[in-house]
């Protein structure tokens, strides 16, 4: 360096102090202070880096219940009808069985008061003509074994004059025979006495009276031809007599029966319509019972869905919402498809409430504060609306959740995984890898999964 100038800056006599920059590139403590601050910096980011972090998986949601039927659910009537007044306010609490709303009727069937009684009117009617019925029906059956009871008199009746007239047949067939040889007879000796007259031996009386027996046999052989002629056509009588007879006593059981069994299906008929009345009158009964809306269990009255007197509802539409006493709470936390795998029923979960300040550490769960555990109770074997899969979370033993929760509020929580150290999970969470599980889960999912197959 050139000396031109005769005042030296290595001079004593320079205040170097009162120069600025001079100053502060004079202080070497400064730069060694900020060196030893980075060094522990840094030294405490490498431990830092070593410490275990616990994975999790979040996922967001609301408070439910983890019971159905503690769920809010809505009131509906079932009939149809005009609302006459309402016995609740919003908010107020009810029990089971309490009236919540009356309803009026509205169809023109059931509209008249006295429907009742008049639908009684009718079954006693029926009643009565089923009695009827029944009635004709036993006498029809008497008939009929009165008829079968003649038939077979008269039947055995002209079986005994058909038997008669065969044997009358027989009879005079017999005596034709005998009075044809007597004729046969008279006529030979008439020939022996003609002959024995031209002869001298019989005197023309002896011929004369033989004669007159001819003409009496021949005459006793016409008359007996005649009676077996009418006995054959009254064994031919008897016998279209007896076909006649049957014919005319089936046509008569035939109609018996047949009006027996029009009796038999006019009492059937009569008794559908007499059932038909009674189911009338049974839920026109339960139709008037149903006019008085109740509450299905204790809880409260969330809201009214109608509002006012005179407005008319349908069947089947809602009337309030109820949200039933003292539920089992629970939350259903939404957690995405690739994380679903890694979750088994008992896993631990840690969740913020809405509403309830809290400061969480999701890896280091022990250091949170004002979160609250929970147990993974159920998870859906499908995907909901959202694309994601819903856990069903019940409160943790031994861990009582917050009493002033109200189903619906919103949830933000975390399941818990495996212990890594932290440089691990930097890692895996830049290359947007999954969280790992040790061998005792794993085992311990597939296990879950076979025995669910085995009872399938």
């Amino acid at each position: 360096m050139l000396n031109i100038s005769r005042n030296r800056v290595n001079d004593e006599m320079v205040d170097k102090y009162q120069l600025h920059a001079l100053g502060t590139l004079s202080t070497p403590k400064t730069a060694r202070r900020f060196a030893r601050w980075m060094q522990g910096i840094i030294l405490m980011l490498v431990v830092i880096l070593f410490l275990p972090w616990q994975q999790n998986i979040s996922g967001t949601g609301s408070v439910t219940a983890l019971s159905t039927q503690d769920r809010p659910q809505t009131v509906q009537n079932i009939v149809g009808g005009r609302i006459e007044a309402w016995y609740v306010q919003e908010g107020d609490y009810v029990k089971a069985g309490d009236t919540l709303a009356i309803l009026s009727e509205t169809k023109d069937e059931y509209i008249d008061p006295q429907v009742l009684p008049r639908i009684q009117e009718q079954i006693e009617a029926k009643k009565q003509g089923i009695t009827g019925y029944e009635n004709k029906v036993a006498a029809l059956g008497q008939q009929l074994v009165a008829l079968e009871d003649a038939l077979g008199l008269s039947l055995n009746k002209a079986r005994n004059k058909l038997k008669q007239s065969q044997m009358k047949v027989v009879s005079d067939s017999t005596d034709l025979v005998a009075v044809k040889i007597n004729y046969e007879i008279t006529k030979n000796r008439l020939g022996r006495y003609e002959e024995g007259y031209k002869s001298g031996l019989f005197s023309l009386t002896d011929l004369e009276s033989r004669r007159l027996k001819a003409q009496e046999e021949a005459a006793k052989v016409v008359s007996q031809q005649n009676k077996l002629d009418i006995a054959r056509q009254e064994l031919l009588n008897a016998r279209i007599e007896l076909g006649s007879l049957q014919a005319e006593y089936r046509e008569k059981l035939a109609k018996a029966r047949s009006d027996r069994s029009s009796a038999i299906s006019s009492q059937a008929e009569a008794a559908s319509e007499l059932s038909k009345l009674q189911n009338k009158y049974a839920s026109v009964a339960i139709r008037q019972g149903n006019y008085v809306v109740r509450a299905p269990q204790s809880g409260y009255v969330v809201r009214a869905m109608k509002a006012g007197l005179g407005e008319t509802i349908k069947e089947g539409e809602t009337i309030a919402t109820l949200q039933p006493e003292n539920p089992a709470i629970a939350v259903e936390l939404y957690v995405n498809p690739m994380d679903v795998a890694l979750v088994s029923p008992g896993r631990e979960v840690r969740l913020e409430f809405d509403g309830w300040p809290a400061l969480q550490f999701a890896g280091w769960p022990g250091i949170s504060v004002g979160t609250f555990g929970g147990k993974v109770a159920v998870i859906d074997r499908i995907g909901s609306a959202n694309g994601k899969f819903r856990l069903l979370v019940r409160p943790k033993p031994g861990e009582e959740w917050p009493a002033a929760i109200r189903q619906g509020s919103g949830v933000y929580g975390w399941v818990m995984l495996s212990d890594v150290p932290i440089w691990y999970e930097i890692w895996r969470q830049l290359n947007g890898f999954p969280p790992n599980l040790n061998q005792s889960e794993i085992d311990k999912i597939t296990t879950k999964s076979s025995a669910d197959g085995k009872k399938k």
